[in-house]
């Protein structure tokens, strides 16, 4: 997302991150001090999946779009950030304990999101995502809901869920769920802790479970990738998904599990061959954060973040059972 920060303000290009809670430029377009920019002198330190940013904290102006501008927002300005090199920061819309511990002098960071609500911009402190599965690169394909949800978006009843009570996935956008293989219900995840994570780009399994959906779909590690691999006739046999969240079953067909072919040389991957998205989180279940449910994912489903009420909502979409990929 384009994001304007100061007064004028520059635009950075930042990632949408619900698995992450601090807001930071600087990996790529540098930071230029404005007449808006206050510069608090503590230091910022936050450590990522892929990488890791430290710097200063400043206080500015943010624009996420012209009617929604959050003053004395919370900024990292990077002084050094690894594994970010096609973007300029990040946008941390995940819940606040995750800032805990991350600036110093500081007990927690409100998100954008928080300030947002808390400065009347929005009626309430929560965040509706749309996408939808696309097979070119650079693809203007999602949308953020500041405040509320796009009914437009998704077709049928938003369900919500609370936010599990299992550490860590709790510090998170955490639910609980169950994934099931096939119409005979061959079990690849029981009843567990996970989170919803626009960060990721994978849907992760831990390790037993993921090695239950390698058996399951006959699907063989490639080297260059790292991701399964399936023969055509393997794929004309694949077989859904199901997830069981909160009582509700949604269902993730085969054209969903497996990554878009037009676009495996982004992956380096070879021209015409079939790649799963599941791929292996590293460690077994029971530790807590047994799933993320990443960007793969979310491109078949509505997501609703919603902190006031510690809460995430899942509704199905036009593109939940489209044949894209």
């Amino acid at each position: 997302m384009s994001v304007g920060v100061g007064s004028p303000a520059t635009q950075f290009d930042l990632l949408i991150d619900t698995g992450a809670s601090n807001t930071w430029v600087g990996a790529g377009t540098q930071y230029t001090p404005t007449s808006t920019s206050q510069n608090t002198g503590d230091t910022i330190n936050v450590s990522y999946g892929s990488g890791t940013m430290s710097g200063t904290e400043y206080t500015d102006t943010v624009t996420l779009s012209p009617s929604l501008v959050i003053q004395n927002q919370s900024i990292g300005v990077a002084s050094s950030a690894q594994g970010f090199s096609d973007v300029d920061g990040i946008l941390g819309v995940g819940p606040v304990d995750l800032t805990q511990g991350t600036v110093s002098n500081t007990t927690e960071v409100p998100t954008v999101t928080d300030n947002l609500y808390a400065q009347g911009s929005i009626t309430s402190d929560s965040l509706g995502i749309s996408y939808e599965p696309s097979s070119t690169v650079d693809a203007i394909n999602g949308e953020l809901t500041f405040g509320g949800t796009d009914n437009t978006r998704y077709t049928g009843e938003i369900n919500f869920v609370p936010i599990t009570t299992t550490s860590p996935a709790s510090n998170y956008w955490g639910i609980d769920q169950s994934v099931t293989y096939g119409t005979d219900g061959t079990t690849i995840l029981n009843t567990t802790a996970g989170i919803v994570d626009t960060g990721t780009t994978l849907l992760l399994l831990a390790t037993d479970a993921f090695q239950a959906y390698q058996q399951a779909t006959g699907g063989t590690e490639d080297q260059t990738t790292g991701l399964l691999t399936i023969t055509e006739e393997q794929y004309d046999n694949l077989q859904s998904l199901y997830f069981n969240i909160g009582g509700t079953t949604y269902e993730f067909t085969p054209n969903a599990q497996i990554w878009p072919r037009a676009l495996n040389s982004v992956l380096g991957g070879q021209e015409g061959q079939i790649y799963l998205i599941a791929s292996d989180l590293g460690s077994e279940s029971g530790s807590g954060l047994d799933f993320i449910n990443g960007f793969g994912w979310l491109q078949r489903y509505y997501a609703v973040f919603d902190t006031g009420n510690a809460q995430v909502g899942i509704a199905t979409t036009e593109y939940t059972d489209a044949d894209t990929n």
